[in-house]
């Protein structure tokens, strides 16, 4: 197992801007370029919501995308840190492949340094893919920052590995429910 701090493959910490690949904590297992993460799985799912929806459980920090037949795809995510979190009903507005990312005004509040923009790419804190919630600043998007999977991270929006949200994206279609319970 190769230590996060000598890793030729990770950026350097000292001087990397914030919207790079960072290094993970101490604290997350590092196993070359994978994080330990808990792979997602179909499990039982008797809840009353039609094939294609996703609901999303902060308290768990899971996302269900709905199979029918008593199943969904359980799949693990990052959630809105306190205060930023949010709970309610949306539909996909939008889908991207490798987005650009903009940071909303909220975020440039707390961190004034970051960049107006980011390309999209394997540095952007929006990862692979994007799903657009409404006409909300809110997504569902990858991560540059997999071994953030399971905490309170975000401003608001649900992070996932990049393999996940591809997954997902391909599964999901435009007009497709989300519902966000606290």
């Amino acid at each position: 197992m190769q230590n996060p701090s000598t890793d030729p493959r990770m950026p350097a910490g000292r001087g990397a801007p914030r919207y790079a690949v960072a290094r993970p904590p101490s604290n997350k297992l590092f196993l070359g370029m994978f994080y330990s993460i808990i792979p997602k799985e179909t499990v039982a799912f008797h809840e009353d919501y039609k094939p294609g929806t996703i609901v999303v459980r902060h308290r768990e920090r899971r996302l269900y995308y709905v199979l029918g037949n008593g199943q969904a795809i359980r799949y693990a995510i990052a959630v809105g840190r306190e205060g930023a979190a949010w709970s309610g009903t949306s539909v996909v507005s939008n889908k991207r492949e490798w987005p650009d990312w903009r940071p909303t005004p909220s975020i440039l509040a707390r961190q004034p340094d970051l960049p107006r923009h980011v390309e999209g790419g394997p540095n952007n804190p929006l990862g692979a893919r994007a799903l657009y919630l409404g006409q909300t600043l809110y997504r569902i998007h990858g991560t540059n920052e997999p071994w953030m999977i399971g905490e309170e991270a975000s401003s608001g929006c649900i992070r996932m590995t990049n393999e996940d949200v591809i997954d997902l994206y391909n599964r999901t279609r435009l007009g497709a429910t989300v519902v966000v319970q606290q």
